[in-house]
């Protein structure tokens, strides 16, 4: 602890000192942002001349070299420091996690007509290690490749109707089962292998989504990665469909309703030594088709209140995990699962912008393993750290990363700027499981999982620079055996630069 102690001191000296510049920099840079957003904006017109510096003319011709083509660059550094967020145990040899990740990524959109679009974005994020110990290299140069390659085409026959076809990013409702196609590769990417078509249906000031989904566990099914270091995005190939509705005919109030199938198939490149799938275990990749019914209600019904609620049901099969080398899929069961997801937030709308939010959240649990029904939720895409990056890795004992269910969560949490670059998040959680069967390191005696603080601190440094620094520490609970009980720590020190 006296080594991330010193760290912790160290990063946050250099983030006061750095802001204390920027603070100081940014009024006259402010003036320059603005004109630069312009440009971009209407790149054909002529600049003043004393309104562009040849930094500005560099770049302006960079994000826009052709009527017909825009371009754009983001790098994103973060540093690392954790312990016991996977072991909760101080004597593990690999309690501690010490990490740099450095991601860029260039996007593209070509302009092929009036109504249709070409996209593109090349990802590359490499990482250097100094914990834990078990890494048998201090630097993963990783692969790069296109998270983005999709055509999108709007009014499709003279109708409210766009279509995106290819690799996309796919965000609905709360991002609370759709977000993440690709979780095992962090947030590295996200994308989703899909067609979707969109319908906007103005007159009911409605509109409907029709997705389909065909993702695989393999990153190069479609497009080869470079460098390609033969790891998977996610835990098997995913087929699947999404019907979405938004409604927002009743003021102030959005309703929204869903049906999502996904049919997930196991991978077999795991039993070959020669043609295996580096990152993640057989276990994690099963068989399972399932059926999800959804729906939302979002609402302000006053400037100082925002509420949101989401409930689904699941029902379907899904198979155990194999239990020897060979087998496909261990005993198939059925699934009855259901899950619910809701926040309350009172904004006080006074110069600090404070607010102060109450959240709670369930996902069942399977009351016995061994009887022929499964009634844990099935997050689907939702396997990302909506509230918690620590949490995350706790639970891959249980099942995989970022999987967390049988759950209930109740949060309190209060957001406030103390200056206009500065936003300050703070949260409290307490987890309990739904049902204890001895999963994991629990020992089947409690339902206590612990409590969770998390707090964030953001800065603007301009509209091309921001950052953040993130902290959560976690205390287990009686869900957990004595021999894994130990307190959890995560920090993070984050930096994005868009070009």
């Amino acid at each position: 602890m006296k080594q991330l102690n010193w760290k912790i001191g160290l990063v946050v000296l250099c983030v006061v000192g750095v802001c204390g510049v920027c603070v100081a920099a940014d009024a006259a840079a402010s003036s320059v942002d603005q004109k630069r957003v312009e440009r971009f904006a209407s790149p054909t017109e002529e600049p003043h001349p004393h309104a562009e510096t040849w930094w500005d003319e560099l770049w302006g011709t960079f994000h826009n070299p052709t009527p017909y083509l825009e371009m754009g660059l983001d790098h994103r550094f973060r540093s690392v420091w954790a312990e016991n967020i996977v072991t909760l145990d101080d004597d593990n040899v690999n309690h501690e996690w010490e990490y740099q990740r450095y991601r860029t990524r260039w996007w593209t959109k070509w302009v092929l007509g009036e109504d249709v679009d070409f996209n593109t974005r090349l990802t590359w994020e490499f990482r250097t290690w100094d914990e834990p110990r078990n890494k048998d290299q201090e630097m993963d140069c990783d692969e790069a490749l296109f998270d983005h390659f999709n055509i999108t085409m709007r009014n499709l026959g003279g109708m409210p109707l766009t279509a995106t076809i290819g690799r996309q990013d796919l965000i609905f409702g709360g991002a609370w089962l759709i977000l993440d196609g690709t979780p095992l590769d962090g947030s590295r990417t996200i994308y989703f292998d899909a067609a979707r078509f969109t319908y906007d249906w103005t007159e009911t000031n409605t509109k409907v989504d029709l997705v389909y989904v065909s993702q695989s566990a393999e990153s190069d099914r479609w497009l080869k990665p470079l460098s390609d270091e033969n790891r998977g995005v996610t835990e098997q190939d995913e087929h699947g469909a999404i019907v979405y509705l938004t409604n927002k005919s009743i003021e102030n109030t959005q309703l929204e309703g869903y049906f999502i199938y996904r049919n997930d198939n196991p991978i077999d490149r795991n039993d070959d030594p020669n043609d295996k799938l580096e990152n993640f275990s057989r276990s994690w990749s099963r068989k399972a088709e399932i059926f999800t019914l959804g729906a939302a209600v979002a609402g302000t019904p006053s400037e100082n209140w925002k509420y949101r609620v989401e409930a689904a049901m699941q029902q379907g099969d899904k198979w155990d995990a194999p239990t020897a080398l060979g087998q496909n899929n261990g005993p198939k069961k059925d699934l009855k699962a259901y899950g619910l997801v809701s926040n309350l937030e009172y904004l006080l709308k006074d110069p600090q912008d404070h607010s102060f939010h109450v959240g709670y959240e369930y996902a069942s649990g399977d009351e016995d393993p061994n009887d022929g029904d499964n009634n844990q939720f099935d997050l689907l895409w939702g396997e990302w750290p909506r509230w918690s990056e620590l949490y995350i890795y706790t639970v891959i004992p249980e099942g995989t990363v970022a999987e967390i269910s049988n759950l209930h969560r109740v949060n309190f949490g209060h957001k406030f700027r103390p200056h206009s670059q500065w936003q300050i998040c703070t949260d409290y959680h307490y987890l309990w499981a739904d049902e204890n069967t001895g999963a994991g390191f629990s020992d089947s005696s409690g339902k206590s999982r612990g409590q969770l603080l998390t707090c964030w601190a953001k800065y603007t440094f301009s509209k091309q620079l921001k950052g953040h620094l993130l902290a959560e520490y976690f205390i287990p609970g009686s869900f957990y055996a004595s021999s894994h009980s130990d307190e959890a720590y995560f920090l993070r020190f984050n930096l994005e630069y868009t070009f």
